[in-house]
C-alpha cells in the first residue's frame, strides 16, 4: 500500500475531508473500546479502510514530530538501539533512524506497517507487526531509545492503565524514554478518543524507575482548535 497522490496535512480540504472521516471511524466498533483484542482491530479497521488516503488516519502527518526531530539533532544514535511504539506510517521511525539509531518501528495493524514499507521501500527500519501488551521477549529492557507518541492517549479502560508499564519495560538501564502526548489537567473532563493525558497518569513513569529529565509544553494548532501537548525525556538509571 502507498499513499495516494492527494492533499496532503496543510492544506485545508486534506483536513475537511480528515474532520469528516474521523467522525466516521469513531463510530466504528472498538472506537472506545477497553478491550485490547478489539482495539487492535479499530486501529486494522482504520489503516486498511483509509486505503492509502492519509486523511482516513487522523493522527499521521506524513511527517516526524517536530519536538522529536529536534531532540535528536542534539541527541544522535551511533548504533544504539531505538524502537518506535505504534509507528504508524513510519515518520517517526525513519527519523530516529536517520540520526543514527538501529530501528525498530512496529505497530499492532498489519496494514499499518505494510503501508510504512511501501513507503520508504529501502529503510534501515526494522517494522514489524508486533503487540505491545505481548512483545517479544527479547525486547524487554533492551532499547536504548524508546518512543511513544500518541499511543497511550489513544487507550482506555485497563490497557490504558497497562500501557505505562508494557512502555517503561523497553527501556534498558541508561536508556531513555521519549514521550509527545495530548494533556490536560485531571480535573478537566475531555471526551475521547483520544484521552489526553494528565500529570496523575504521567507520574506513572516516576513509579516504574523513570526519571524524568527534561519537560517541554506546547500548543498544535488545528483549523479552529488549540491542543495543549508535552514533549518529556525520561531516563532509566544505569
Amino acid at each position: 500500500m502507498s499513499e495516494k497522490p492527494k492533499d496532503r496535512p496543510g492544506d485545508e480540504s486534506f483536513y475537511a475531508r480528515r474532520v469528516a472521516i474521523a467522525r466516521e471511524i469513531d463510530a466504528l466498533p472498538g472506537a472506545t473500546t477497553g478491550n485490547a483484542a478489539e482495539r487492535a482491530d479499530w486501529f486494522e479497521r482504520v489503516y486498511a479502510g483509509a486505503d492509502g488516503d492519509a486523511a482516513g488516519v487522523p493522527w499521521a502527518d506524513l511527517r516526524p514530530k517536530d519536538v522529536l526531530v529536534n531532540w535528536l539533532r542534539k541527541n544522535p544514535g551511533h548504533g544504539q538501539r531505538a524502537i518506535d511504539i505504534a509507528c504508524g506510517l513510519g515518520d517517526n521511525a525513519e527519523a530516529i533512524a536517520a540520526a543514527g539509531y538501529r530501528t525498530v518501528g512496529f505497530d499492532v495493524a498489519p496494514s499499518a506497517v505494510e503501508w510504512a514499507r511501501a513507503r520508504f521501500p529501502h529503510s534501515p527500519v526494522d517494522y514489524r507487526v508486533a503487540d505491545l501488551f505481548n512483545p517479544p521477549a527479547d525486547w524487554v529492557g533492551a532499547f536504548d531509545l524508546v518512543s511513544e507518541c500518541y499511543t497511550i492517549q489513544s487507550l482506555t479502560g485497563a490497557i490504558r492503565e497497562a500501557a505505562f508499564a508494557a512502555v517503561a519495560r523497553l527501556v534498558k538501564p541508561g536508556g531513555h524514554l521519549l514521550v509527545v502526548a495530548r494533556t490536560k489537567e485531571d480535573y478537566v473532563p475531555q471526551p475521547g478518543p483520544p484521552w489526553p493525558l494528565t500529570p496523575s497518569e504521567l507520574a506513572h513513569f516516576g513509579a516504574l524507575g523513570l526519571v524524568k529529565v527534561a519537560s517541554r509544553n506546547y500548543v498544535v494548532e488545528r483549523p479552529g482548535r488549540v491542543i495543549p501537548h508535552k514533549f518529556i525525556v525520561y531516563r532509566r538509571e544505569a
